[in-house]
């Protein structure tokens, strides 16, 4: 099934060079939109929500930024059109997460002119944490979830590691616009600034709750931020596809665990309907809350202009409820 979907991605790769070259519609109107953005912006795709917000931030009116995702679409689900490949190929960057969360790019950009687009994958300095799962929960994997590798892909939901995001991100700028390195470097420096601050707010946070276990309704992509303020979570599925469907045991087991501990919430995600969590939610009289992984944004968040930080601190506000977080 792999091998079908990457020839398939790249029969679709081919078919959008020859639209891109010898359609006159698309042609001219892509430069209509190089007129628009002048020779002095560069122009940035980034494939999901976190690099899109930090990039945009950092270059400010030096760049156009263009979130490949369309608003509303859950981003383990996304392939990219031919439209989408074109915007990509006709970029001066590609910014990208790495080649767990987003196979797709991988093969895109082994046929992509390297002169052109210049490819940064935001995971290099990052340590990438192993899947948690228990020898028994490894048995219970289905062929999916084993294709997504044995790396959770989730980095940035750890604001230290987006700290390392916005540096990659800001030297990418500067190498493609040196004269503006100055502004990039102010930019990233505020921007740095903020994620510093909601770390130490996440912590204290964290210090001053009951709760150190996250109960989650859904595909649990918490990992890193887990890991990173000594969280454990509970969740009835295993691994991150969002196709995966939880065990009726697992749900009673989560189920037994809000009962017997009075937790107050069970949390869902973002952009999926969120069944399971409705069915906990109901059975344990505990309260629904979303905990957004930041990975694609609503059309009406989107068009709210909110921002990763914003994104984490409402988390954070959430977190406090179900995690049982006194002053």
């Amino acid at each position: 099934m792999k091998n079908m979907k990457i020839i398939s991605l790249l029969a679709t790769f081919v078919i959008a060079m020859m639209l891109s070259g010898c359609n006159g519609d698309i042609a001219s109107e892509a430069a209509v939109d190089n007129s628009e953005t002048s020779t002095d912006t560069i122009k940035v795709v980034s494939s999901l929500f976190p690099q899109y917000d930090f990039t945009r931030t950092i270059a400010g009116e030096y760049a156009t930024v263009t979130l490949i995702l369309p608003p509303g679409i859950e981003s383990h689900a996304y392939e990219p059109t031919p439209k989408d490949i074109i915007k990509i190929t006709e970029s001066d960057l590609f910014i990208y997460t790495n080649a767990i969360m987003e196979p797709w790019a991988h093969a895109l950009i082994e046929n992509s002119d390297s002169k052109r687009t210049k490819v940064i994958d935001l995971s290099v300095g990052i340590t990438l944490l192993a899947n948690s799962h228990s020898e028994e929960e490894e048995h219970e994997e289905d062929e999916e979830a084993h294709e997504e590798g044995e790396y959770d892909p989730h980095y940035w939901l750890d604001p230290q590691n987006a700290m390392i995001m916005v540096a990659s991100i800001r030297d990418a700028l500067i190498e493609e616009m040196p004269e503006k390195a100055d502004v990039f470097t102010a930019n990233a420096e505020a921007l740095l600034t903020s994620l510093e601050a909601l770390d130490m707010e996440i912590e204290s946070v964290i210090e001053k709750s009951d709760s150190k276990t996250i109960l989650s309704g859904g595909h649990f992509a918490f990992g890193y931020f887990a890991n990173r303020y000594g969280l454990e979570n509970m969740s009835p599925y295993v691994g991150f596809s969002p196709d995966a469907e939880p065990t009726p045991q697992r749900i009673a087991d989560l189920i037994d665990t809000i009962k017997e501990t009075g937790a107050k919430a069970i949390f869902y995600e973002e952009l999926i309907d969120p069944k399971v969590a409705r069915i906990i939610s109901e059975e344990a009289n505990a309260e629904m809350l979303l905990l957004h992984g930041a990975h694609n944004l609503s059309q009406e968040e989107l068009e709210s202009n909110i921002t990763y930080i914003e994104i984490m601190k409402g988390n954070l506000e959430r977190l406090k409820i179900g995690l049982g977080y006194h002053e």
